[in-house]
Parts: structure tokens; sequence; C-alpha cells
């Protein structure tokens, strides 16, 4: 069994309810972190996780909303009590050790934690690919948002599975991935009538839900917009399955 915790379920725009996008999944062995955006290391805490515990981090993108935390984390990672010695793989997609060495050049080795103890890997953003973490295997496939973006299928040793949207819009990768999928946490960033291009909304998500015949649709990244507006009544008209509206540090066991 894994459960997974959504640690953010907001956006860039500061929230007292919602701190920025990230989630996590466990297993017995495993402690995977999905994105890192502002507020990442405070809700671990709250969840009762030390960064010390994370085996790997994934990142659907480079939004500041999703990344803005890994220097952060890094830096904790020397202090004196830190007790890692295991390497922290860190995976993006393509131009993401690009983007690593770019925050090197302005941190330097201030987000160091020492020799051989970070490891990256890019995936492709052409097509899917899959890397190994410990007992998950993580398929990821590109969606429709950044030119680096992508969306995850984290699957347990048993088989069962969870989808991770990451931002995106309308995209039948996406559907492909999640096709069949125990839980897929998908992004609604914005109301029907407020709809922006590369994000997807309520009836958009349920759209993709539908399509996908997943298990569980979990709504998360937020925008303030959406709560002046009643989501789930918004998602039924495109999806009648299991539906959660995410919050922070909710919990879900797989």
């Amino acid at each position: 069994m894994a459960r997974i915790t959504l640690l953010g379920t907001g956006t860039c725009v500061p929230s007292l309810t919602r701190s920025a996008c990230a989630a996590l999944v466990q297993t017995g062995t495993e402690t995977l972190l999905i994105d890192s955006g502002p507020g990442t290391m405070r809700r671990l805490l709250e969840a009762g996780i030390s960064i010390d515990e994370l085996t790997g981090i994934f990142y659907t993108h480079m939004h500041p909303d999703h990344t803005a935390e890994l220097v952060p984390l890094l830096f904790a990672t020397k202090y004196p009590a830190c007790t890692r010695t295991r390497p922290l793989p860190i995976y993006g997609g393509e131009g993401f050790g690009a983007f690593f060495e770019q925050l090197k050049g302005v941190y330097g080795e201030w987000m160091d934690p020492g020799p051989g103890l970070v490891r990256l890997t890019e995936l492709s953003v052409e097509q899917e690919d899959l890397f190994h973490q410990g007992d998950l295997a993580v398929r990821t496939a590109p969606v429709a948002h950044r030119p680096e973006s992508l969306a995850c299928r984290v699957v347990l040793s048993g088989g069962r599975s969870v989808v991770f949207s990451g931002d995106t819009g309308p995209s039948e990768n996406l559907v492909s991935l999640a096709r069949g999928a125990d839980i897929f946490v998908c992004e609604c960033s914005t109301p029907d009538a407020e709809a922006v291009p590369n994000h997807l909304t309520p009836s958009l998500a349920g759209e993709a839900a539908k399509a996908a015949q997943v298990g569980m649709l979990v709504l998360t990244h937020f925008y303030p917009a959406c709560d002046k507006v009643d989501v789930e009544k918004e998602c039924r008209k495109t999806y009648d399955g299991q539906l959660v509206l995410g919050e922070d540090l909710k919990p879900f066991d797989l």
C-alpha cells in the first residue's frame, strides 16, 4: 500500500490555506516528492516527513510555483544535523540539467550538499519515458503547457497507480497516460468562464478523467477565482465518477 499526500494545492498566488504545487508518494521504502513549490518544506514537516527521508524528486516543469523550494531544500541538507548520506535523484524534462546549472551559477556551494549527493536525470519531452525509483515505476508523457512539461504515472509494485497531470491544457497524451489509473490528480486552474491557454478548468479536467476512465479524480492547482464558484458543479458537467476537491495535507491511501 502507498499513501499519496497533497502538500500544496495552490499556485503562484499567495494563499493562507493553499501552498504552491507539491505532492508526496510514500511506500514502505520510497518517499517520492512531486514538485516543490513555495511552502513545500513546511508542509513536509506538517505531514511528519523530514527532507532526509526523501528518496527522489520529480519535477513536472520549471515554473517557480513548482520548483522554488529546490534551492532551500538542498541548502537545508548542508545543515550539520542533516543525516542524508545517499544520493538524492532528481528527475525532470529535457533542459532541467541546464536549469539546475543556472541555479548553481547563482547559489554556488550553498545548494551543493556534497560530492555525489545529487543525481540528475533528464526525461524525454517528445514521447513517453520511464524511470524506476526503488519499488516504483514512473512513466512520463509530454503535456500541453511548457516545452519541458511532463505528466507522470506512478505505478506501485502491485500494479495500482496514481497520475499527476502537472500543469497542462487539454492533452491526448495525458488521457493516454491516465487511462485506468486508480487516482488522477489533475490541475484545475480556473473556472470554466475564465479559461486560459495551457491550463484546465473543472469541466475540462472532468472530460480528461472521463475519457481516461480513472477510479478517482482529485482536483488541484486552484487559482483564487476557483474559490468564487462551485468547482464540483462545473466538473459534474462532464464527469460523474468519484471526485475530490484537493486540500493541502489531504492524504489518500492507494
